[in-house]
């Protein structure tokens, strides 16, 4: 009963508009109180679960990186790049959409970061002179979006490697295959539509601008390679290469390009630790609530019933998508992997699942989740930074959210696409 009530009020809370972090940690401290239990326990577990844990300290250090690399000339240079390599073709802007965000994953690991910084600039692009529609600008946006905590670095993957002990770094390199392939299945639909609906063709950039541009693009583009170089060539640890991915963003910003004055790093510094801070109070309160469920015993139920059906493990990860799929509606990612991914961890171990395969499948998951209707949150935050009607970009994300369920199909059927790159740095 007193874990009944605990979900009610969470569940109650969320359904008001309080958030994420506030209704887990009330509904945790109305389960301990109903239990008898001492309620400095929720304290005692939030300040020893973040205090302890080494590798959340990646996510204020990435969040920063992001924020830098998103300051002054960085996103300019970039996506003159970005424009100059695919800027050529039908749509040719909605292509560049999707390379700027497979390029920008490779410094953000936000999915939100992304659609708010660099999406904002290209959806103006997009929509200047009326080339493309806001709604279409808006939902390849969103949609693109989606790949940023797939390939490395990814918050999401910090927060699924702490509740289930799996390796940051192999989970980065499950994302890289998983996360080209979304890109893919999108350029491939954007040019479907394109020809569809005979976009415009913007004016090719001369071949003879591109290494110009590379080069003037290249300081940035080496982020995502000092990251992996780091953490695969056994020279850093994930959480000692999120310093390093900040300070490279810091010198990269401030003295290479010119383009950071003490007033802006002020203000990055700020907006950093908000967000670094809302994060924390998520977590800290996902650790009560994973104090709760253990208490409890709800994995090892979970775990027994699913073992009573006698799933095989494709079944199994198929009802997990679906699931997700569903709770992806109505939960964010970070409730997802916080409270209810650790429920499904000991069946995947019952079952013989590979949790760098799951774990990418989920994260994948949960970024569908983000545009999907009615509750996307990305869906609200291009709207809130835009004001394109939510309308307009519920109707032109539906062939990206299809196209997207195909990769996410893709991926649960074929091992191998997550674990073909973790195998060849010694994953077993």
């Amino acid at each position: 009963m007193p874990f009944l009530i605990c979900i009610a009020t969470l569940f109650g809370l969320a359904a008001l508009g309080a958030p994420i972090a506030y209704a887990m940690i009330v509904a945790a401290t109305v389960y301990l109180f109903m239990s008898g239990l001492d309620l400095g326990l929720a304290s005692e577990q939030m300040l020893q679960g973040l205090f302890t844990s080494f590798i959340l300290l990646a996510v204020p250090l990435f969040i920063v990186a992001a924020n830098i690399m998103n300051a002054g000339t960085i996103s300019d240079r970039l996506l003159n790049f970005c424009v100059a390599l695919v800027g050529r073709f039908r749509g040719g802007l909605g292509h560049v959409n999707v390379v700027a965000s497979l390029i920008f994953s490779g410094m953000s690991g936000s999915a939100i970061a992304d659609a708010a910084g660099i999406g904002k600039i290209i959806i103006e692009m997009m929509t200047r002179n009326g080339r493309y529609s806001p709604g279409f600008a808006a939902a390849v946006t969103a949609a693109s979006a989606t790949i940023g905590p797939i390939i490395p670095p990814s918050i999401p993957m910090v927060m699924y490697s702490l509740v289930s002990d799996t390796s940051i770094g192999y989970l980065f390199l499950g994302g890289i295959i998983p996360g080209l392939l979304m890109g893919a299945v999108l350029m491939t639909m954007i040019t479907v539509l394109a020809h569809r609906r005979n976009m415009v063709v913007d004016e090719p950039i001369p071949l003879r601008r591109l290494p110009g541009l590379t080069f003037r693009a290249f300081p940035a583009l080496l982020m995502p390679v000092i990251l992996l170089f780091g953490i695969y060539g056994g020279v850093t640890t994930p959480t000692e290469a999120a310093a390093v991915a900040a300070f490279y963003a810091l010198v990269l910003a401030a003295l290479f390009y010119r383009a950071l004055s003490f007033a802006s790093l002020y203000a990055i510094l700020l907006d950093s630790a908000r967000s670094s801070a809302a994060v924390g109070l998520v977590i800290g309160g996902a650790l009560i609530f994973n104090f709760i469920v253990a208490s409890e015993n709800i994995p090892g139920a979970v775990a027994g019933a699913l073992k009573g059906i006698e799933l095989s493990p494709i079944a199994f990860l198929l009802m997990i998508n679906v699931l997700f799929l569903l709770l992806g509606c109505v939960l964010d990612a970070t409730t997802i992997l916080l409270i209810v991914v650790p429920l499904f961890i000991p069946a995947c171990r019952e079952l013989g699942i590979d949790l760098v395969h799951f774990g990418v499948v989920i994260v994948v998951n949960t970024m569908i989740g983000l545009i999907t209707p009615p509750y996307g949150v990305l869906l609200f935050v291009i709207n809130a930074t835009t004001g394109i009607p939510l309308r307009d970009i519920i109707r032109e994300i539906l062939p990206f959210l299809s196209v997207l369920i195909v990769a996410l199909l893709i991926m649960t059927l074929l091992p191998e696409t997550v674990l073909y790159l973790p195998r060849q740095f010694g994953y077993r």
